[in-house]
């Protein structure tokens, strides 16, 4: 773990014994626990001490009563007439502003030097030393990726902007120093964390054939492939923000399909349609949606032929939450308006009570001649469940009813005039209505202000409301995702189960596309919905939907109608599926319920679960082939089983594998809380796990070797 570093306010305490002059700064830079390169030396009438009186200024000690005075707005006119000549005996010494850019510079050149000779991995030659070293490192790499990269050690960094010679500017060097401080710290444990030494990534970089090779291979024809890239601290942390943006940004199933598709996009994959025949080619990118709510993506090897083996890896994306009924308005009492909502999952439960609770999710709406899906999200509190206070006694400790008593409140009856009359309970048959069956049918059988709310947020206007012809929302708790703890080490979210996976799925798939051209396999990341309530739907991983799509990729290079059924049995026989669920992490004041030396914890990485009844894919077999691939970027496993007092869950494995005869592992990552309306994971959980996936895909095809029967 990192070690923590100062925090601005211990900074501002220690400017009580600071003087801002280079030998006493190097002092400062020395008690934040780390050498530091000097700064710039600054001529001696530039240096200031603001704790030093000048002529104008008594002793130490009154200028810091002088500066409390002030701020607390308890001085007198003569105290703030000698603090106003201070502050103007400091502002008339020049600014050491240019100096601050030279330091800036070196230490920007000093990093991406620094990054670029750890992409090289180690030299070859230990008695290369200084600048033979430096020399020798710059044609490694100009001979491996041009000399774009001298480029990039030499660029330099934007000026910092004219600072006023205040106490400001100060605190401006102080920040400078605790960054570099950080990023010294940092740097420290990913140097140690290599699993490999010099010779064995050495042989490892020969070995592999399509893995990444290091600095002592010259040639510029040399192969290239996946990039073996270390599962280290420091390269899982720039995953921790991507993934927390991702979960605020996407609440609902729709949303975060959605999101997906544009990152694949983006990305050069091609969207295929279910309706279409396919078109495919050997190193092409592909991706297939069902239903707006699951979606699978595929990377087809540039050396691909019919029969060969697929890496898979296969998540959900649905999470516990509570669904808007076919005609969500509902009676108002006692002046409030309601909701009505069916439970998703087993949600609402009692972790959703006093949430801010936001909506959305896909609307149908009717546009000329066509029927659109439009996705929606009202991500202010709009929807609360709220409690009973304990000072009514049994009546508030539960059990509750879902149906009467976990309705949310989402307005007070009579505080905005209703575009549409309420209709009475009972009194009319529960018709479903369509987009032909007159102006406002739909929208008459949901809470007029929801339907302006909805309407509003896809720019209709009054009189085209009744353009939306029926809906499918959710409700969701609308606090974003964020980091954590003492040193940020945890991600504190919702819906993490199990867009965590499948978030680190796609990474992996995105981040080895183009290390694709070496592959003889397919490398598949399936999203599916409906996982919490059985998978039993089309979208479901009980569905045809994986299986229909490695019959249609493998068939589109056999050029026939469909692929026979030999090569359909070889290509399961020889691939291989990561059903990656989220796992649970050992929870710290509920010990007893774990089993001892089964109890993961949080950034460490990817956990292994087992069971021996059956709801979990894992064998030997299959735990060995993921060590084999985790060892190829040097990450850890861990490993998970109930205790026999206690009851398992399942995931999409089992399915999968029985469906296919798949070889398969439950591999996913920790989180605290499951099924929980806000839970927690390692704030370097994603990154990890990302890491992992990508050895897996990019390593599987080498380490089934090992294993051919």
């Amino acid at each position: 773990m990192v070690k923590n570093t100062p925090s601005m306010s211990s900074l501002h305490d220690a400017m009580d014994d600071l003087k801002v002059s280079p030998p006493s700064t190097q002092a400062r830079i020395n008690s934040l626990g780390k050498p530091l390169q000097k700064l710039p030396q600054t001529p001696p009438e530039s240096n200031v001490n603001l704790n030093q009186p000048t002529q104008l200024v008594g002793t130490d000690a009154y200028t810091k009563f002088l500066m409390n005075r002030i701020a607390t707005g308890t001085a007198n006119a003569e105290e703030k007439e000698q603090w106003q000549q201070h502050v103007a005996a400091v502002k008339a010494v020049p600014s050491p502003r240019a100096d601050i850019q030279r330091w800036q510079l070196e230490q920007q050149k000093r990093r991406n030097m620094k990054n670029a000779i750890a992409w090289l991995g180690p030299p070859p030659y230990p008695e290369l030393q200084g600048q033979q070293l430096r020399d020798f490192q710059i044609r490694s790499m100009q001979a491996r990726k041009g000399s774009e990269l001298q480029t990039c050690i030499d660029e330099p960094v934007e000026p910092v902007s004219a600072l006023p010679h205040t106490r400001q500017h100060y605190e401006m060097q102080l920040m400078l120093l605790e960054q570099e401080s950080k990023d010294r710290l940092e740097s420290a444990p990913a140097e140690q964390e290599s699993v490999l030494n010099p010779e064995q990534q050495d042989k490892a970089g020969r070995d592999q054939g399509h893995g990444e090779f290091h600095a002592h291979n010259e040639s510029a024809d040399a192969p290239q492939g996946v990039d073996y890239e270390r599962a280290t601290r420091r390269n899982a942390a720039r995953y921790t923000e991507p993934f927390c943006r991702f979960l605020t940004d996407n609440p609902t199933v729709f949303h975060a399909v959605g999101a997906v598709k544009k990152q694949l996009k983006d990305a050069g994959f091609t969207e295929l349609s279910e309706r279409d025949s396919w078109d495919l080619k050997e190193g092409g990118s592909y991706f297939v949606e069902r239903n707006g709510s699951a979606l699978i993506a595929f990377t087809v090897g540039g050396n691909y032929e019919p029969g060969n083996g697929a890496a898979i890896l296969a998540g959900h994306v649905d999470a516990l939450t509570a669904k808007l009924k076919p005609i969500s308005q509902v009676p108002n009492k006692a002046g409030y308006v309601q909701l009505g909502v069916a439970p998703y999952a087993g949600a609402p439960n009692n972790t959703w009570w006093d949430r801010d609770l936001g909506i959305g999710g896909r609307v149908l709406v009717k546009e000329g001649d066509k029927i659109v899906t439009k996705l929606v999200k009202l991500d202010w509190p709009i929807a609360r469940i709220p409690t009973l206070a304990p000072h009514f006694g049994a009546a508030a400790n539960g059990p509750f009813n879902p149906e009467t008593q976990m309705t949310p409140i989402i307005g007070l009856d009579g505080t905005e005039s209703s575009l549409y009359e309420h209709a009475e309970p009972f009194n009319n048959p529960p018709l479903i209505h369509g987009a032909h069956d007159g102006a406002n049918a739909f929208i008459q059988t949901q809470p007029p202000r929801l339907v302006k709310a909805i309407g509003n947020a896809l720019g209709l206007r009054a009189d085209t409301y009744s353009s939306m012809v029926n809906w499918e929302l959710e409700l969701f708790d609308t606090q974003p995702a964020t980091v954590g703890g003492l040193d940020k080490e945890f991600i504190f979210a919702g819906r993490i189960d199990d867009k965590l996976c499948s978030w680190a799925a796609i990474q992996a798939l995105v981040e080895t596309k183009d290390a694709a051209d070496n592959s003889s396999l397919l490398q598949v990341v399936g999203l599916f919905d409906d996982e919490e309530i059985g998978s039993g739907l089309r979208q479901g991983a009980r569905s045809n939907f994986l299986p229909s799509v490695l019959e249609r990729a493998v068939a589109a290079f056999t050029h026939s109608q469909g692929p026979p059924s030999d090569i359909m049995g070889r290509t399961y026989a020889n691939s291989f599926l990561v059903s990656s669920d989220v796992i649970h992490a050992v929870n710290p004041n509920f010990l007893g319920a774990y089993l001892e030396n089964h109890a993961p914890h949080l950034n460490v990485g990817i956990v292994v679960s087992a069971d021996s009844n059956g709801h979990m894919t894992t064998d030997a077999v299959s735990t060995a082939i993921l060590k084999r691939c985790a060892d190829k970027v040097g990450a850890k496993l861990q490993v998970f089983q109930i205790r026999n007092d206690s009851r398992s869950g399942g995931t999409v494995g089992p399915m999968l594998s029985s469906m296919t005869g798949i070889r398969a592992v439950d591999a996913g990552i920790p989180q605290l809380s499951m099924h929980s309306i806000r839970a927690t994971t390692g704030s370097l959980d994603p990154g990890l796990g990302v890491l992992m996936f990508k050895g897996f895909l990019g390593g599987f095809e080498e380490v089934d070797r090992e294993f051919r029967e």
